[in-house]
């Protein structure tokens, strides 16, 4: 196996941390294709992505623990395994229910990437050097969502919504086998206490009780919730509105990234000149203020008028009804 802190590792932890962005950012110039294949409305379309985004947040407090007791390789090779499985169930389901269900699960596979991946990288560089690396990963890593919705545009046109899903179940394969072949246990000094649910309740009250913690958890709180707000939003404005095709919106949700590739980028290099204190206030002003340019563009942006009238319920809800009578 290569040397934990080679390139070739690097570039597979960096593949790890996108499993995320990738899986959110592929399937979105889909979205409106969905509403129409499966009879829906936007809402329950819209679930396929606020699912994913609960389960993602629910497994990261169980994918620490759990590397911390059994290793990270363990770890990853599980969590790639669920989301190898779900990809491949969202590809195959003709219900807007099961790709609901589904979602979750590949988001319970997907956070095994980011967290332990990032795990990997402390256990290997160190406090000192793991910001300046996370940081780089984090601008490498924007070629997925860079990538992806141009990607999941063409895809959708030429071969229909499935093969979203078909590519993120092959994705899966390959990094599968790579951390199986590459990556070796970094995890020296394992935890038997981890999953202890003493020592995990004694652990969050311990965070919960920092006001720094707090405080920097807030701010990225506020930080994505608009970044999702945007990204579950966007394909329907921009496509259903603005009349773009899906593969001119993967082009223009490029632009996002790129501000976020930039942005990375610039942290690597001021981190450890400016602080983090330094930084984070530095990113939360730029952040308040593309979120206000936002808001003055959205209002002078033309768009075509939403249709009037009350929106077609669901086939799964017309068909609960119709039992029901």
């Amino acid at each position: 196996m290569p040397r934990p802190d080679s390139l070739t590792v690097r570039v597979l932890l960096t593949a790890l941390v996108a499993f995320g962005p990738l899986s959110t950012d592929l399937y979105l110039p889909s979205l409106p294709t969905l509403v129409t294949v499966f009879d829906t409305d936007i809402a329950t379309v819209q679930l396929t992505l606020s699912v994913f985004l609960a389960g993602f947040a629910v497994s990261q407090l169980v994918y620490g623990p759990v590397s911390d007791r059994f290793g990270r390789r363990p770890a990853l090779l599980g969590g790639i395994l669920i989301y190898l499985v779900a990809s491949a169930a969202c590809a195959l389901t003709d219900d807007i229910e099961t790709l609901i269900v589904a979602r979750f699960f590949q988001a319970l596979g997907a956070c095994c990437g980011p967290v332990v991946a990032r795990a990997v990288v402390r256990d290997v560089f160190g406090r000192d050097r793991a910001a300046t690396v996370l940081a780089y990963m984090a601008m490498a890593m924007t070629l997925a969502p860079a990538a992806g919705p141009i990607l999941g545009g063409v895809l959708t046109e030429w071969f229909g919504w499935r093969s979203n899903f078909l590519l993120l179940t092959g994705f899966a394969a390959l990094i599968l086998a790579a951390t199986w072949t590459l990556m070796g246990e970094t995890n020296a000094n394992r935890d038997e206490t981890a999953l202890q649910p003493g020592r995990l309740v004694a652990n969050y009250a311990l965070l919960l009780r920092d006001r720094g913690f707090i405080g920097q958890m807030l701010t990225v709180a506020f930080a994505y919730s608009g970044i999702f707000a945007f990204i579950s939003g966007s394909s329907f404005v921009l496509i259903g509105r603005l009349h773009l095709t899906p593969a001119q919106f993967g082009g223009s949700f490029a632009a996002v990234v790129l501000g976020y590739a930039v942005g990375s980028f610039l942290a690597g290099r001021l981190s450890a000149r400016l602080g983090g204190p330094r930084m984070i206030r530095t990113g939360t002003a730029v952040s308040l203020a593309g979120g206000l340019l936002g808001v003055a563009a959205a209002a002078y942006t033309p768009g075509r008028p939403a249709q009037p009238g009350r929106p077609r319920p669901p086939a799964w809800r017309r068909r609960v009804a119709g039992r029901a009578l």
